[in-house]
């Protein structure tokens, strides 16, 4: 029986979200499978991928061939190196400490150019937010002087015809006391 570790879709329409399955390969995409061995969330960013390790190794070791979308996340999250790495104790190439310090040392490294990720994508956001705003604010306050200004234009020839106004009544005044 040739077994797989491939994607099981479920979720709504254009909402996706899959399981990580072992499955016989003449199994249908949804239908019966083996064992479950995580989920993936590819509508976050960065995707979100959740699986048992220690599990997915254990069925590479046992021959498991992963489909390709399902390679890439064993990629990503070290299950095929320490595949690599265990065949190399196997052989008698290296020592299984040597392999279990390369392995922590490349997750470690791995951990922090995720957590990275996920911070710069966070700040990107604020500072795209932050400039969005200036940019409101510099088009609200061009809009309030130039309205401003208008009302200062519109209000100058009342206000010139009020001071004339003004200043006659007081020629008046000051002609009646002399």
């Amino acid at each position: 029986m040739a077994v797989k570790i491939r994607l099981a879709r479920r979720g709504r329409k254009k909402a996706a979200m899959y399981d990580i399955v072992v499955a016989d390969s003449r199994s249908p995409r949804d239908g019966r499978f083996i064992e479950k061995l995580g989920t993936y969330n590819p509508l976050t960013n960065p995707a979100t991928i959740n699986f048992d390790a220690d599990k997915a190794f254990d069925w590479l070791m046992k021959g498991a061939q992963p489909t390709d979308t399902v390679r890439a996340m064993l990629s990503y999250r070290g299950v095929l190196f320490r595949k690599h790495l265990q065949l190399g104790v196997i052989k008698g190439a290296i020592t299984q400490d040597v392999a279990d310090q390369r392995f922590t040392q490349w997750l470690d490294e791995k951990n922090a150019k995720i957590e990275s990720k996920r911070t710069n994508v966070g700040s990107a956001k604020d500072e795209a937010r932050k400039q969005q705003l200036a940019a409101e604010t510099k088009v609200r306050e061009a809009r309030a002087e130039a309205l401003r200004q208008k009302q200062a234009v519109a209000t100058a020839p009342a206000a010139e015809a009020e001071a004339e106004g003004a200043e006659a009544p007081a020629e008046n005044a000051e002609e009646a006391n002399a």
